[in-house]
C-alpha cells in the first residue's frame, strides 16, 4: 500500500538517523520507564552507599587509635576523600548521565567527608574526657560534625581544649571549600557531560 510504505520512509533507520533499539528515539532521549529506573537505580546506589559508610563507621573498632594518630587518621582519609573527589568528577565529565553521576558523587563526598570529621572528634573525646563540654558516643559525634557542617552551632557541645577547638576551626575552613568549590566542581562536571552528550547539528 502507498499509505504505509511513505510512513515507513519516515522510520529513523531508513533516514540514516541513529534510534534507540527499543523507542526509536535518538540517542540522549530516553523513554519515561528508562529515565524511572535510571533513577531508581541511582537511589538504590545513593541509599547503599551511605548505608554502608553509616555502618562502616559504627561497627569498626577504633581502639588502635589514640592521641595524634586520630589526627593523622583524619589527615589520611582527608587526602583519599580528595583522590576520590578528582577521579568521581571526571567520571561525571565523561557519563551518559552526568546528573545521576553526581548525585551518586555527593551520596559519597559528603557523608564521608563528615564521618571522617565525626570519627576524630570521637577519638578526641574518648582519649581525654574533658576535650569537649560532654563525653561523646559515636552518634553525639556525628550530630557535632554535623552541626559545625551545617554552622548551626546549637551550643550543647562545644570544643574545650585547644586541640580539639584547631580541629573545628579546620573543619569550619574545609566546609567553605566543600561548599563553594567541590560542589561548583561537580556542577561543571555535569554541565561538561550534558554538552558532551547534547546531539550535533547537522552540518
Amino acid at each position: 500500500m502507498p499509505y504505509r510504505e511513505n510512513l515507513d520512509e519516515h522510520k529513523p533507520e531508513d533516514r540514516g538517523l541513529p534510534g534507540d533499539a527499543v523507542t526509536g528515539a535518538p540517542p540522549g532521549v530516553l523513554a519515561a520507564h528508562q529515565r524511572r529506573r535510571l533513577i531508581i537505580r541511582a537511589a538504590l546506589r545513593t541509599l547503599a552507599t551511605i548505608a554502608v559508610l553509616v555502618t562502616l563507621y559504627y561497627v569498626l573498632p577504633f581502639d588502635h587509635v589514640v592521641g595524634f594518630s586520630a589526627v593523622a587518621e583524619l589527615v589520611v582519609g582527608l587526602v583519599v576523600l580528595v583522590v576520590l573527589l578528582l577521579i568521581q568528577i571526571q567520571v561525571i565529565s565523561r557519563h551518559d548521565h552526568p546528573g545521576l553521576r553526581a548525585v551518586e558523587a555527593l551520596a559519597l563526598t559528603i557523608p564521608l567527608y563528615l564521618l571522617l570529621f565525626a570519627t576524630t572528634y570521637f577519638l578526641m573525646a574518648r582519649g581525654e574526657a574533658t576535650t569537649f563540654t560532654a563525653p561523646l558516643t559515636r552518634t553525639d559525634a556525628v550530630y557535632f560534625s554535623v552541626t559545625v557542617f551545617s554552622t548551626v552551632g546549637f551550643g550543647d557541645i562545644t570544643a574545650k581544649s585547644e586541640a580539639a577547638r584547631v580541629i573545628v576551626t579546620f573543619q569550619m575552613l574545609l566546609d567553605l571549600v566543600v561548599l563553594g568549590v567541590v560542589v561548583r566542581a561537580i556542577l561543571d562536571a555535569v554541565k561538561r557531560g550534558q554538552d558532551r552528550n547534547a546531539p550535533q547539528a547537522p552540518d
